[in-house]
């Protein structure tokens, strides 16, 4: 398998178990941000620098492949072990407790205004 084809591969591994949208495993790897780890995203980016480089013939022989294949089978290991229903559920689950406690919070105040105002 070429550097382009893992690259297809990692980039709709992304798309399909991150909801990361975008044209390339570049954009998808910069629009992921803080949804996968550290590790994860440098081997991706050594991809992304991989397949600038790989089209030169000159740039081509700086490419380490070795590393970049140990480095996109971790990626891919983690990528396929996500979850992506068990990752919406708890972003839903955070999303709701945060509103569930603003809203208490502002019940909260609203209490101690009518009290101080002697509405209660």
């Amino acid at each position: 398998m070429d550097l382009h084809e893992r690259a297809e591969r990692l980039a709709k591994l992304m798309e399909e178990r991150l909801d990361i949208r975008g044209d390339g495993l570049a954009t998808k790897t910069r629009r992921a941000g803080r949804r996968i780890p550290r590790w994860v995203r440098r081997e991706l980016d050594v991809l992304v620098e991989a397949l600038e480089r790989v089209d030169h013939p000159k740039l081509a022989q700086q490419v380490d492949y070795a590393r970049i294949e140990t480095g996109t089978r971790r990626a891919e290991g983690w990528l396929e072990n996500v979850d992506a229903w068990d990752r919406r559920k708890s972003v839903l689950i955070h999303w709701l407790a945060g509103n569930a406690m603003n809203i208490l919070i502002v019940i909260a105040i609203a209490l101690a205004l009518m009290g101080w105002r002697g509405l209660i």
